[in-house]
């Protein structure tokens, strides 16, 4: 089985290529931050110029990147996208009829000593850790294949986020009927009540990182939906997860876990085993589906 790191070193389905030198075309190096992102799978190789981060080998041999985080968040950033995504295209999950990647997985992360304005911060953290993740499986999900796996490394703190947020959010983003295009409006008007300093009146709680994952979480959920409407018998799972606080350049040396500990999870969701059908939407932590 053919692995091939999804940031970074990622070669685009022919349809996506305009020309020849495209294929070759190094991305300029996006701000400090990081991210993680893995393809498995005998389809074509895909490329995006997503990123630069360095590739390490993971648990069962799947290919874990990993990047030292900055003063701003990289992951997939909106600087970074292939030039010719659009921004905020809604994305689809109908399947692409050729092969693709078994396995698709995103992540991001943000700056713990980040002492800009909440507002920037707001503006910054969404556009990363939720617009440009969404921008990434718009133009992936379609291409993974039949039994493929699809995880959204997310967070505990989407959960704690959630819980912080007036009864009406919260009631939105549990709902089983929550659209995408609900879900974006709600990302887009915190950043909004963030920039006149409304956010909390208007149910908003003061973390910008939580609510970008606790938008991914919900994100995943309704895609996951999506999915078993639109290719209910592929086998797709879809999923989010949280590794837990790992000894990173973002969390420091203090975490309880290590990176291969934090590994775990996000790696039992990839490899769950072909006819599974669960879990699937799910917010998974410990390998355990946990409440939302």
């Amino acid at each position: 089985m053919r692995r091939a790191a999804c940031y970074g070193s990622l070669r685009r389905p022919k349809s996506l290529l305009h020309n020849r030198a495209d294929r070759t075309k190094t991305a300029p190096r996006p701000p400090p931050g990081g991210g993680l992102g893995t393809v498995l799978g005998p389809g074509p190789k895909l490329t995006g110029p997503l990123s630069h981060q360095r590739v390490r080998s993971g648990p069962a041999g799947v290919g874990l990147q990993s990047a030292s985080s900055g003063p701003h968040a990289a992951g997939v950033t909106a600087a970074s996208r292939p030039r010719h995504a659009p921004q905020h295209r809604r994305p689809t999950v109908s399947r692409d009829p050729s092969p693709g990647p078994a396995l698709l997985t995103s992540s991001s992360n943000f700056d713990l000593a980040d002492t800009t304005p909440f507002s920037v911060q707001a503006r910054r953290t969404l556009k990363t850790n939720f617009f440009a993740t969404r921008d990434m499986l718009t133009h992936f999900l379609p291409l993974i294949r039949a039994g493929g796996r699809v995880v959204n490394v997310s967070s505990f703190v989407s959960v704690r986020t959630l819980n912080q947020c007036s009864p009406a959010l919260q009631q939105r983003f549990r709902s089983e009927d929550i659209s995408e295009d609900e879900l974006v409006g709600l990302m887009q008007q915190f950043v909004d009540k963030t920039q006149t300093d409304q956010h909390r009146e208007a149910g908003w709680p003061q973390t910008a990182y939580g609510v970008s994952k606790t938008g991914l979480t919900t994100l995943s959920m309704i895609l996951a939906r999506r999915l078993s409407r639109e290719r209910p018998d592929d086998g797709i799972l879809l999923n989010a997860c949280c590794p837990g606080w790992v000894r990173t350049d973002m969390a420091g040396p203090k975490a309880p876990k290590s990176p291969e500990e934090g590994a775990d999870t996000p790696v039992y969701l990839a490899l769950l085993p072909a006819g599974a059908t669960q879990p699937h939407g799910k917010f998974v932590s410990d390998k355990q589906v946990q409440t939302w």
